[in-house]
């Protein structure tokens, strides 16, 4: 197909932006000429690299599939409950405004902060400790949703090519960590796709070593992170009766506000405020006050919300599901006494080759990481699973 090439008045204007970034962005910002990627690409449209990126992944089959993937609640019948796809949505907000003040570059922000749960599982981090011990016992290193977020835009989209993306966005989404708490991330500028790679590698060896994220922008994400989940999953909570306003510590509403609106403008304020772009050391992050203050709230949110026992009643039936397709998925490709079904397509859409070492245990896990809820329970039930029901809720 022809590409479409854009006037030449489009073009110098594009140049024009990517000049006026000097001037207009911090000198330690990841401005847009200096983007890299796998393969060079010529210029032929007047959208900048990062923004270029942004579109890529909004565009990707499995950003589609956010729209039904679990954040902190699954199986309730509620609209307001948050999902996966909005809570990318609140990252990318909350990161731009703090990279606006700062003055990074809000383009690669964006693009990292849509791609960086992508890589999630059904049923939030319950399926992603599921996974894992699932890989483990098949010979795979343990399943990361960070690393799998990077594998489904760099080497499973669009049938194993790959959406090109630049280093820096890869780089940002596989060092997000937003599980972590920090007061403040520096970051360790990041120079080629060799270096990207071993450090791919690492964490896939140790999911719990700490990574520096190699742009500023990266570590406005990482913050953001925690900034756009740990109020809103208070409202969930109450919508649902787990607890009441009334519960948050009374320092954390002191300090922050017992509202989401509150917090996340109580933490961005704090982060604008404290973050230091200059320098040899430079770095994002919060008050060492309002830093002690977020992780007593993190704690209130692991013991009243996340590790609530009425959120766990149904995750012994999603394990059971998780290994169930898993083992029936690899005995349909190893053997030939079970049919696929018609709906599969990453683990067939991936060409072979004499020389591939794509396994049918990884083919598999892509397969599963990468369906919605509804879309798993459906599976599972198909091949005779006891599954777990929707709860409604007003």
């Amino acid at each position: 197909m022809k590409k479409i090439e854009p006037p030449d008045n489009l073009l110098q204007r594009l140049n024009k932006l990517n000049e006026n970034e000097e001037n207009r962005l911090n000198p330690l910002a990841t401005f847009s000429r200096n983007c890299r990627r796998r393969k060079e690409e010529t210029v032929t449209g007047y959208r900048q690299n990062f923004a270029l990126d942004a579109d890529r992944i909004l565009h990707s089959r499995a950003y589609s599939r956010y729209i039904d993937k679990t954040q902190v609640f699954s199986l309730i019948e509620n609209d307001h409950i948050t999902h996966r796809v909005l809570h990318v949505q609140l990252v990318a907000r909350v990161a731009r405004t703090i990279g606006r003040f700062l003055q990074l570059n809000e383009d690669l922000i964006e693009a990292i902060a849509l791609g960086h749960d992508i890589g999630h599982p059904p049923f939030g981090h319950d399926g992603e400790k599921f996974l894992a011990d699932i890989c483990i016992d098949h010979g795979l290193p343990a399943f990361q949703h960070n690393i799998q977020s990077v594998r489904f835009l760099d080497r499973l989209e669009r049938k194993g090519r790959g959406w090109n993306l630049s280093l820096q966005v890869l780089d940002g989404i596989l060092c997000h960590d937003g599980e972590v708490h920090f007061q403040h991330v520096e970051h360790v500028p990041l120079v080629s796709f060799d270096a990207f790679e071993e450090k791919l590698k690492n964490k896939s060896k140790d999911p719990k070593l700490s990574l520096s994220p190699g742009t500023l922008e990266a570590c406005v994400v990482r913050m953001a992170d925690t900034i756009a989940y740990i109020g809103r999953d208070i409202e969930d909570a109450i919508i649902l009766g787990l607890i009441t306003r009334e519960d948050i510590p009374k320092e954390c509403s002191k300090k922050l506000g017992n509202t989401n609106g509150n917090i996340v403008y109580s933490l961005v304020t704090d982060i604008i405020e404290n973050s230091e772009i200059s320098g040899k050391r430079p770095f994002v992050g919060f008050s060492a006050g309002t830093s002690e203050i977020l992780l007593r709230l993190k704690r209130f949110n692991y013991q009243k919300i996340y590790l609530a026992p009425e959120t766990k009643t149904q995750t012994p039936l999603i394990a059971n599901c998780y290994k169930a397709l898993f083992d029936h998925y690899l005995t349909c490709l190893t053997t030939e006494q079970k049919t696929l079904p018609d709906d599969v397509d990453i683990m067939l859409d991936i060409p072979s080759s004499p020389s591939s070492t794509y396994t049918p245990e990884e083919r598999v896990r892509d397969f599963i990481s990468g369906m919605t809820d509804d879309f798993f329970i459906r599976q599972a039930k198909l091949i005779g699973c006891e599954v777990p029901q929707k709860m409604k809720h007003p």
